[in-house]
Formats: C-alpha cells, structure tokens, sequence
C-alpha cells in the first residue's frame, strides 16, 4: 500500500518537494494511489509542478487521472515544453476539449509556444467575442504589457451611482479587485474609484464626485517590468490599461505582474546558459541535444578564435612556460568584471533606465570602476606573479594584461547589450558569450603581446 503523505499543518506552506519525492520513488501501482491524494489535497499549481517532475512517459499516466474541470487549470500551470509533452499525445477529442475550455487570456499565454496549428485549432474554438478579444491581445508582443493584462474587471460609466458600485462589488468575486473604473461614452478611461470610497459614500451619490482626481493608468504598450514597476510604487492591486486611443481595454494585478517579473528573470538566467525557461526538465535526449548543441558549437566557435589568439604567441610560449599558467587568470578576471557591467547594463536597459541621453555618463562612471579595480587588482597579481616565479618581469607582464582586460571588459559590456538591441537581438541570451569572446582575446592578446616584448 502507498504511504500517505505527510503535509505540513500551515495551509498556506505545503512540503511540495516531499511529495514530489513520494510519488518519484513509488511503483506504478503506488504512484497512482499517491498522485490520488495529490488531486485531493493540492491547487493546480503543486499538481503542474509535480507532473513537470515526472519522466515523459509516467507524466501522461498520471495526467490521465486529473478530473477533466481541473485539467485546463493544470495544463495553465505548467511550463509550455511539458504542457506540449501531454498535448501532443491527447486524442482529436480531448484536445478538442481542452482548447474549448481556454479563456483568450490563457490562449495568449499558450500561444507564445503552441505551433500555428494549435492556435488555429483552438480559435476555431472559440466565439466571436472571445476572439475579438484574442486579437485584442495579440497585437501586442510578448514584451509589452497590454498581451497580458485580465479583460475581467469592474467598469461603469462616469454618470453611474454610489448604489450601482455597491451592487457591482457585492455580486463579483475577481482577483485584486478593489478598484472601480470609470469610462466615457466611448469606453476611454476617466478615472478610478476605490471599494473603500464607495461603501463610505453616500448610495445616492455619483461615482465621479468621489474618483481619484490622479489615477495612474497604464499604457497597453509598455513593456512588462515598467508597468510592474508602477503598480509597485503605485500602492494598489490594480490598475487599468488602455490602448493608444485610451480606450480601455483590462487592467494588470499586482498578482499578474509579479508573476511576470518572476518569468522574467528566470528566463534571462536560463539565456545566459543558452537555455529556454520553458525547457522541460525531461525533454526528449534528441531534441534537448539539439537545442544545447548549437550554444556548444557557438561556444566552440569562440573557443577557436581564442586559442587562434594563443597560437600567435607560440613563440614566447615556448621560451616561458609560466604564461600559460598564468593564462586563465587573466582571462577570468576579465570575464567576471565584463559580467558585473552586462548584468547591471541588461537590468537597467529592461526596466528603461538607459538612453542615449545618459550612456555617456554611464560609461565614464563603468571605465572610472574598471581602472580602480584594474590598477588595485593588477598589483595585488603581479606581486604574487613576480613572487611566485621569482621573476619581477612576470609581475609587470600580467599586471599590465589584467589593467588593459579590466578596462575592455567595462568598455564591452556597456556597449555591446546596446549594439545587440539595435540589431533587435536579446543581449541577455547573447551578449555573455560574445563579450566572453572579447575578453578572452583581449586579455591574452594584451598578455602573450607583452610577454613578446619583454622576452623576445
């Protein structure tokens, strides 16, 4: 028989992890009575999460048994290479099914990683309204806020009563709801009213007596931290968003937003190794060799043209064997002092924070920390450098190579994030591995080309 599982007495905290080790390590048999108890005591989320932990063929199994209300839900949860793992194994029917039952906001989701076909299968689906709705959406990118907001929210019109809102509050239940917006004739936003203000007014009175003379309203083609930003400093759950016309067209929940700074971040960690935030832990080996494969090769590509860098050098290699040793040092000190400047460059050029107006500055401010670091660091090596091989010569050598890679690291990583987003590329998936590249071939470059000069 399967052991229960053991949860934790707080409902909010749930060990997540000892039930994903439970259901791994149990047989057919007793994984199926497990992941039973899962469906019984778990949200859609932890069941998702469980799924995406199992081998492809397990996770369809158990798939099988989530109750067809919930399977919509699961399948929202889940990372878009696992969700397609299940999709593409369903019958006509039961896909047919499970498309039925997507909202527009979920197809959008959805739609950033399902082929054409599927998109199409499942608009195909939908009503009129429903795929007005989609197109409404799906005009923006997935980079700009207005492709994720909610369409459900609470609207009325500018003339509307104290009495109507109550109403309004008291028969609808949605996520972060607190606030009330008010529109014209033409559907463009007027202003906001807070749930607090209109149970505290008087019923015969109007709401636009009452409405926040400043409320913020976001704009639908803002990119996604910028309006996370907002609605962080803005001391509310929600807020509205318009289109270019100022229309309204939904609002974006602090719950929303933070999700999708979370995804985010996620996704420019897994790009710096190449990889996707959608990947599936159990890919097939095929087609997770394939994906891996080509930033091997890219790597592979740079590697050579470093070590072509080297191969110039051959000479004074032969005669001091030390350099080679002391060959990685320079190189990875470059490497991470390029890293510090890209990552602060990709963050601020994510959240709007650099323009042309304030490069410069930006720059100066970069070069001045990289030649402190640079004249700092290069003593502290070279003495140890010079120690080490009792030889002063060696100490100078590498202090200079290390001053020269600290100042074009500082100098590549504020400029190439820039350079890759004017040719409309993600500096995040590949600007580690180009200025990884320069600091390479700079650093031994300027390193072998001393050590030419001094013992050649």
């Amino acid at each position: 028989m399967a052991q229960p599982i053991e949860t934790n007495t707080d409902p909010v905290v749930q060990d997540v992890g000892q039930v994903i080790h439970s259901v791994t390590l149990a047989d057919s048999e007793s994984q199926a009575e497990i992941f039973e108890e899962v469906l019984e005591e778990f949200d859609a989320g932890t069941v998702a999460l469980l799924l995406e932990s199992l081998p492809l063929e397990q996770r369809y199994q158990r798939w099988l048994q989530v109750e067809e209300d919930v399977r919509v839900d699961v399948l929202s949860e889940m990372r878009a290479d696992p969700r397609f793992s299940i999709l593409k194994q369903l019958p006509d029917e039961q896909l047919d099914e499970i498309l039925a039952g997507l909202t527009p906001e979920a197809m959008i989701d959805w739609s950033d990683s399902l082929p054409d076909r599927y998109i199409d299968r499942a608009l195909q689906q939908m009503g009129d309204r429903q795929r007005q709705r989609f197109e409404v959406f799906d005009q923006y990118s997935e980079n700009q806020i207005g492709r994720y907001i909610e369409h459900q929210l609470l609207a009325l019109d500018e003339t509307a009563s104290v009495a109507q809102a109550q109403r309004f509050f008291r028969r609808t239940d949605l996520d972060c709801c607190n606030s009330l917006f008010l529109v014209d004739e033409q559907d463009k936003f007027v202003a906001s009213v807070t749930r607090y203000d209109v149970f505290r007014a008087e019923p015969s009175a109007r709401l636009c007596d009452i409405a926040e003379e400043d409320a913020r309203i976001l704009r639908a083609d803002m990119s996604l931290l910028e309006a996370a930003e907002a609605i962080e400093h803005s001391e509310v759950t929600e807020l509205p968003v318009a289109d270019s016309d100022g229309t309204l067209i939904g609002r974006l929940t602090l719950r929303t937003a933070t999700a999708l700074v979370r995804e985010h971040y996620e996704a420019q960690m897994m790009a710096h190794a190449g990889m996707d935030e959608t990947a599936d832990l159990f890919a097939p080996v095929f087609s997770g060799a394939k994906r891996r494969g080509l930033w091997l090769g890219i790597n592979l590509l740079t590697a050579f043209l470093a070590s072509a860098t080297i191969g110039l050098f051959e000479n004074v290699l032969d005669k001091v064997v030390a350099l080679a040793v002391l060959m990685p040092i320079v190189a990875s000190m470059g490497g991470i002092a390029g890293s510090q400047t890209l990552t602060l460059m990709i963050r601020g050029m994510a959240m709007g924070q650099i323009s042309v107006g304030n490069l410069f500055a930006l720059f100066r401010n970069e070069l001045a920390i990289g030649a402190i670091n640079g004249v700092a660091w290069s003593i502290v090596i070279g003495a140890i450098a010079g120690w080490w091989f009792a030889d002063g010569v060696m100490g100078i050598t590498i202090g200079i190579a290390i001053l020269v890679n600290l100042l074009m690291a500082a100098m590549a990583g504020v400029f190439i994030p820039m350079l890759l987003q004017k040719l409309n590329q993600d500096a995040a998936l590949s600007g580690s591995v180009i200025l990884t590249t320069v600091t390479d071939v700079v650093g031994f470059f300027a390193f072998l080309g001393i050590a030419s000069l001094f013992y050649l």
